[in-house]
């Protein structure tokens, strides 16, 4: 695993301790691998909103249903 070295704001640090100290994790690394993994997770949800909207403004307008075109949305 690598590590590095990082400078923290002391609100940050403090809220840090506190998340350990109410043992929601064991360690700073701990939260900050946890944090990163949401962030993460978080732009991939956002870029594939981005993908399915961008693909809907090109596609222009229709004449289907409401139904119809949320069952084109749900299987792809």
């Amino acid at each position: 695993m690598a590590r590095q070295s990082i400078s923290l704001s002391q609100p940050n640090d403090e809220w840090l301790k506190s998340q350990i100290e109410n043992k929601e994790y064991s360690s700073k690394s701990e939260i900050i691998n946890d944090l990163i993994r949401q962030a993460r997770k978080q732009h991939e949800q956002i870029d594939f909103v981005r993908a399915k909207l961008t693909k809907a403004e090109k596609s222009g307008f229709t004449n289907l249903s409401k139904e119809q075109i949320l069952n084109q949305a749900k299987n792809g």
